[in-house]
């Protein structure tokens, strides 16, 4: 009686393993679950997501809306936290809540902009230079280490000065030509390795152009380190927004950036703390929750990083 037990156990394993082994994305969640440093991330992350879709519902006020200059009523400057206004207001009276609210919304749009321009670029020069090799490879490759060789922020805020007119359109362009660089090398890294496999040796014994062998077949198996790079990126791209308009080469008045905001509270640090401490929190909760995400992501798509 015992035999048949044994045999149904070790059906049940093998049964486990191949799940496992043809569900990889599903293994990785399990792992990225027990990982309660990365969960905590991705908790901070969806908050901001659903922040920044239901802005028009959550922030109480019109962020751009000044009580004094549009009604000349000074009493509303500058007021202290209450119930009508949590984090109290600025110096024009706006609501403080309602401005860091609509500022998830620029945040995140910058993030996910810049790294949707880091990946159209890094992704085709990467692959180009991994597959082709030789004087391709030479080519890009220099032109990496060039991009590379200048500090990412320094790289951004020359690029934002060749505008004449700043704002947050342009830090999508400055932001997305300065960070494909190391999407590019990770991608030329993966190509060069995956493309001596024998399943893309067989795609083009079949008469499969480049194209399709690229992007068809070799990227599709890149897209773990893609992912970890993409969500960090998002969070530097974020930091860098934020940056960038504070030194006044971002958004700009009256839009409601957490780096805007930062400088124009700066002045009011020992009167008015709030105005500077508030967007700086919503700025460091937000990068942390990136990278946490990232970390763990990076952890549970690629066990063997982690040892």
């Amino acid at each position: 009686m015992a035999q048949p037990k044994v045999e149904q156990n070790a059906k049940e394993t093998t049964e486990t393993k191949e799940v496992e082994v043809h569900s990889p994305w599903r293994a990785a969640w399990r792992r990225l679950k027990r990982n309660k440093l990365a969960m905590f991330g991705l908790g901070i992350t969806a908050i901001l997501m659903i922040v920044a879709i239901f802005a028009p519902v959550i922030a109480p006020y019109d962020p751009f809306y000044s009580p004094v200059m549009q009604e000349g009523k000074v009493e509303l400057s500058m007021q202290g936290p209450s119930l009508a206004h949590p984090f109290g207001t600025d110096t024009l009276g706006r609501d403080i809540f309602s401005r860091i609210v609509y500022g998830a919304r620029i945040s995140l749009m910058v993030g996910f902009v810049t790294q949707i321009i880091s990946l159209v670029i890094g992704i085709t020069l990467g692959a180009l230079a991994g597959y082709y090799g030789g004087i391709v490879d030479d080519i890009i490759s220099y032109l990496i280490n060039v991009f590379l060789a200048f500090p990412f922020l320094l790289f951004a805020i020359a690029i934002m000065a060749v505008f004449q007119d700043p704002g947050v359109d342009k830090v999508f362009i400055a932001l997305g030509l300065v960070s494909w660089p190391g999407l590019a090398r990770i991608v030329r890294g993966q190509v060069m390795s995956l493309k001596e496999e024998e399943y893309v040796e067989a795609v083009e014994s079949l008469g499969a152009n480049d194209f399709r062998i690229i992007f068809k077949h070799i990227i599709p198996n890149c897209l773990a380190p893609i992912i970890v790079t993409v969500t960090l990126g998002i969070a530097g791209a974020i930091l860098a927004e934020a940056g960038l308009s504070y030194l006044g080469l971002g958004a700009q008045p009256p839009q409601p950036s957490w780096g805007l905001m930062l400088n124009s509270g700066k002045q009011y640090m020992r009167t008015a703390p709030r105005m500077m401490l508030v967007p700086g929190i919503a700025i460091v909760l937000t990068v942390l929750g990136f990278n946490l995400f990232g970390d763990g992501l990076r952890d549970a798509l690629d066990p063997k990083m982690k040892e």
